[in-house]
């Protein structure tokens, strides 16, 4: 961004920000901040979370369907009542004509809420797949029925994919990354808590139960649950852990076929890559070589019916919620219920056009921005990304602990920052996708239609357009090896963007949601990317070293957070997006201080501007969650619990203090707050 452009897009962006978005809730379009939130039997120096949005929290109590109930939550069951309308429409179309996008969504759809034939026809669809794994003889045999799974079903052992090489970033280069487990952490295997010895046992139960289904007695699905549980463990104790999975450089192992050949033994990768209908393509980064080697010697170990009862337990496991009702509810009661809490399973509506959306994810997004998300919109919104973009620079020179070379390096890769917003510039084209009479069919050819594309990319230059999200999703992300943050047209809306709301609202949501994406690209993992998105050490030593003190600083600081009385918050895994929430407020704010409404300082319902924009940022984590949800939660997700995505930065931030006039001494003030960004 050039500074002669900066003026401008400063003046501009408080119209801009009043202009764009889509309407929220009724009583949202006005207040923008609703006092009925908080809780103000709540210091703000005590705790600035249940202050701001305790009544929330107190009023809001989590549906039956749902695992927690949040802003975000919100959001996308408001996203998903919009999206409803365009496949209700689709569906129920009879003129559209067979092979366009209206027909193979509504065809998809139908078949998929055809529930008297589906529990008619059981698991039967899946037979002739049964047939294929029970016909294994040789090693030879076993390897091209994975190659046949991973392309139509499910991925057993490990994931193939094509990703953006990250040593020669305008190239794809295919990729192997550890997989195989059925629970949702490898420590779940190996961990002697209380905690992982339960999900162990309840795993068993439902291990056995899946194989009642499919006409196992008691006794062989007893054998066979300990078999995959055997096959499982193995795996498992050879897996990286999610914290080493961080490490951009110790996952970068580009390996030739040759190479890998020799650590996979007798699983044959040459065979496995021509049934995969890949060929030789020279090299594959290979992410966890110790994994893979682990996974050749298994194949030498391992006899061949426990394989092939692995084999089909990944099968029925993948496929099961587009089986029968009696297999759909096995699986929520261990996924769901068990591991989540969620008390009832959501209706069969919502779980078929979440896989309609996934299966036809960019056909569905081409509709839904035709509706909701106008060109106009998508211009606006990337000016207001640029103009965080121009505050992220301002910190950069600001640092006091930075030198200037490598200051020029983090503004050099600033400038090279990609932005997309709203939806792809090039839609994906669905023509060769085939959506036939069987819902079970259509879930393995869309699996073989993204195969195909995957495939079709190794070796290939980059495609530019290609997102990673549909416009649909009410997200947004930062790409390492692209250098882009992204921004799909679902989550410009309300809380995080409204047409009616002061600038402190949309700037303490939306903005700093933006600077989280931006200062995902400087945080420990990004930081490791240069602007080409080529991992590269452009840090001097003195300065690595005092981002890396910072960084601790951080990490301590969540980990003290205690979660359900005994667990805490682990601070390593999730550093990146801690970072990111303390950058992305920081950034946010300092181009907040920009608006007319900041320098005016005029109160709104008894709040200054900058209180207003810390209330907003508070808002957009409301977040009611179920505790065993947020076990499985602190144990996998790379995100802290939103509790802690506002006390942790705002604790930090001598902009808060001075804005609550939060006194030394408060557990909302840090003693020695980290500045980062």
């Amino acid at each position: 961004m050039k500074l002669n452009i900066y003026r401008t897009l400063i003046s501009t962006l408080a119209i801009v920000f009043l202009i764009l978005g889509c309407a929220g809730p009724k009583e949202a379009e006005f207040k923008g901040f609703d006092r009925a939130l908080m809780d103000t039997t709540v210091a703000p120096q005590d705790d600035f979370y249940r202050y701001a949005i305790g009544g929330w929290l107190r009023d809001n109590p989590i549906p039956a369907d749902q695992v927690r109930w949040a802003a975000f939550t919100v959001l996308r069951e408001q996203t998903r009542e919009q999206v409803q309308k365009i496949i209700d429409d689709a569906a129920n179309d009879k003129s559209a004509s067979e092979g366009t996008l209206k027909n193979k969504i509504g065809t998809f759809y139908n078949f998929g809420m055809d529930s008297v034939t589906i529990e008619k026809a059981s698991w039967s669809p899946l037979i002739p797949e049964m047939e294929r794994i029970d016909a294994i003889a040789t090693k030879e045999d076993l390897v091209k029925e994975i190659a046949h799974m991973h392309k139509y079903t499910a991925a057993p052992l490990f994931f193939f994919y094509s990703s953006v090489d990250a040593k020669n970033s305008e190239q794809v280069i295919a990729g192997m990354w550890q997989g195989g487990l059925g629970l949702p952490d490898r420590d779940y295997y190996i961990k002697d808590d209380g905690r992982s010895k339960e999900i162990r046992e309840k795993y068993d139960v439902h291990l056995k139960n899946i194989f009642n289904l499919v006409g196992s007695d008691n006794e062989l699905a007893e054998q066979q649950a300990g078999q995959v549980m055997a096959i499982e463990t193995r795996l498992a104790k050879a897996s990286n852990t999610r914290l080493e999975n961080r490490n951009p450089e110790a996952t970068y192992n580009k390996l030739s076929t040759s190479e890998i050949a020799k650590m996979l033994g007798e699983f044959d990768v040459m065979l496995y890559l021509d049934e995969l209908e890949a060929g030789d393509p020279g090299h594959i980064n290979v992410n966890q070589p110790k994994f893979i080697s682990e996974v050749g010697k298994m194949f030498n170990d391992v006899p061949l019916d426990d394989w092939k009862t692995y084999l089909k337990w990944n099968l029925v496991r993948s496929m099961a919620p587009y089986l029968s009702s009696d297999f759909v509810d096995e699986r929520f009661d261990f996924n769901g219920k068990f591991l989540s809490g969620q008390e009832v399973i959501q209706p069969r509506w919502k779980r078929v056009l979440n896989a309609t959306s996934g299966a036809l994810g960019e056909a569905v997004g081409q509709l839904y921005v035709e509706k909701y998300f106008p060109p106009k919109a998508k211009e606006r919104a990337k000016k207001i990304v640029e103009s965080l973009i121009v505050s992220m620079g301002e910190s950069i020179r600001g640092l006091d602990w930075m030198s200037d070379e490598t200051k020029e390096q983090a503004l050099v890769k600033l400038d090279g920052f990609g932005v997309k917003i709203g939806y792809p510039d090039k839609w994906r084209d669905y023509s060769e996708l085939e959506v036939s009479d069987s819902y079970v069919r259509n879930i393995m050819n869309a699996n073989y239609f993204d195969h195909k594309e995957t495939i079709s990319e190794i070796n290939q230059p980059v495609k530019e357009w290609e997102w990673g999200m549909t416009p649909q999703t009410v997200n947004a992300y930062y790409s390492p090896t692209r250098n882009e943050i992204v921004f799909p047209a679902a989550i410009l809306q309300f809380p995080f963007y409204d047409v009616r709301v002061d600038d402190a609202i949309n700037y303490g949501a939306m903005g700093a949601v933006i600077g989280h994406e931006i200062s995902h690209g400087f945080d420990d993992q990004g930081r490791q990317y240069d602007a080409d998105g080529n991992i590269r050490d452009w840090w001097t030593e003195e300065d690595g070293e005092k981002f890396d003190e910072r960084a601790k600083q951080l990490v301590e600081q969540f980990n003290n957070f205690k979660v359900l009385d005994s667990l805490h918050v682990d601070g390593a895994l999730t550093l990146g997006e801690n970072i990111g929430d303390l950058g992305g407020l920081t950034v946010a704010y300092n181009a907040f201080t920009k608006t007319e409404q900041y320098k005016k300082g005029e109160k709104i319902d008894g709040f200054t501007p900058s209180q207003r924009f810390f209330l907003s940022w508070a808002q957009v984590w409301k977040n009611n969650i179920r505790d065993e949800e947020l076990m499985r939660r602190l144990k996998t997700d790379v995100h802290s619990p939103g509790e802690f995505r506002v006390l942790g930065p705002l604790a930090n931030m001598p902009e808060f203090f001075a804005a609550f006039d939060i006194p030394e001494g408060s557990a909302m003030r840090q003693d020695n707050p980290v500045k980062i960004w």
